[in-house]
């Protein structure tokens, strides 16, 4: 359909969004709460043409993946004389390509179409990390009582760890030959061990992306631990990481503590893990979905930004640069 800039130029509030770009019609309505970079960049450009936008570095220039999403909201082209065309319709086109078609319908439970998944493991990657919005949610499971292990609210993070980190605290300072001085000290190493731990997960589990099998099992556990992240990163129920997950991942981290520290310190040690855990998944959905403040989070919502939608073979850090700096794998996004 074609339409006037002035009738474009009246969608500019949070409740009706349109956006013009190279020349196409953009009804963003849905996505304004969910854009990555916060709904007040968007709605100071909303029912204006922001070709160039997307290009400046000032407002992190977009990627492929970013257009490819935009399609998805197309609803016209701007009218070449711009000046008496009025609206005709208002029911977005919806555009899927033919690959997107053939990946996962985001319309219908994700598991079974992953267990029967026949594609490659190049066509896996290539769709896993094109970035897809939905404003409504998608099912992993058929059932719904077993889907409810693959959601997690981001509330529930400190609901259920901060008690287990005192606790562990707890143990620590009543343990054989335990003193406030060692726990404290023992505290923060764990919380250092798991900036570490973090870097290494992400980068060497989450993105086992060169090694991983070409088989359907091997895929589907990649898009279960982390690929359904960056398929839809905006994913508010999926953004930090389920209970039942965490317990199996940090089975490691227990046998470690205990294993190379008496118990005072290991005790101390794991509360300090995870409580470095709570930080880190509290900052991720912080970076996803909030205008951060200036200091360190604006620049680190940038980086994490880009490591999503520009580069995902680097840029692991979540809640600082320091190991990516360390193993060389800054992503440099200027």
């Amino acid at each position: 359909m074609l339409y006037t800039t002035e009738d474009i130029a009246q969608h500019n509030t949070k409740a009706s969004c349109w956006i013009v770009v190279d020349d196409k019609v953009y009804d963003v309505t849905d996505f304004v709460g969910d854009h990555p970079g916060g709904e007040d960049i968007l709605l100071q450009f909303a029912g204006t043409n922001i070709t160039s936008v997307l290009k400046d570095p000032q407002f992190q220039v977009h990627s492929d993946a970013a257009y490819d999403l935009l399609q998805e909201y197309c609803i016209g082209t701007v009218h070449p004389d711009s000046v008496t065309m009025k609206k005709v319709v208002d029911k977005p086109i919806y555009t899927k390509s033919k690959q997107d078609r053939e990946f996962l319908d985001l319309r219908k439970p994700l598991f079974p179409q992953l267990w029967n998944a026949t594609y490659s493991k190049k066509f896996y990657l290539e769709q896993v990390h094109r970035p897809r919005y939905t404003p409504y949610y998608v099912p992993y499971f058929p059932d719904p009582l077993l889907d409810v292990l693959s959601r997690t609210s981001w509330y529930m993070v400190p609901t259920i760890w901060l008690p287990f980190v005192v606790y562990q605290l707890y143990c620590s300072l009543h343990a054989p030959f335990g003193a406030v001085s060692s726990t404290f000290t023992a505290f923060a190493g764990g919380i250092l061990f798991w900036t570490l731990f973090e870097y290494v997960m992400h980068r060497f589990l989450f993105h086992l992306d060169d090694l991983l099998p070409d088989h359907p099992i091997a895929l589907l556990l990649h898009f279960t631990l982390h690929g359904i992240h960056h398929h839809m990163p905006m994913d508010r129920m999926r953004l930090v990481m389920p209970p039942a997950l965490t317990a199996i991942l940090s089975i490691p981290v227990f046998r470690l503590a205990h294993g190379l520290f008496i118990p005072t310190i290991a005790y101390g040690v794991v509360a300090g893990a995870f409580f470095g855990y709570v930080c880190y998944d509290m900052v991720h959905y912080y970076l996803h979905h909030a205008q951060v403040i200036e200091t360190h989070f604006k620049e680190m919502k940038r980086y994490h930004l880009a490591h999503h939608y520009k580069d995902y073979e680097s840029g692991f850090g979540i809640t600082s640069k320091i190991w990516d700096y360390i193993f060389g794998t800054v992503l440099v996004y200027d």
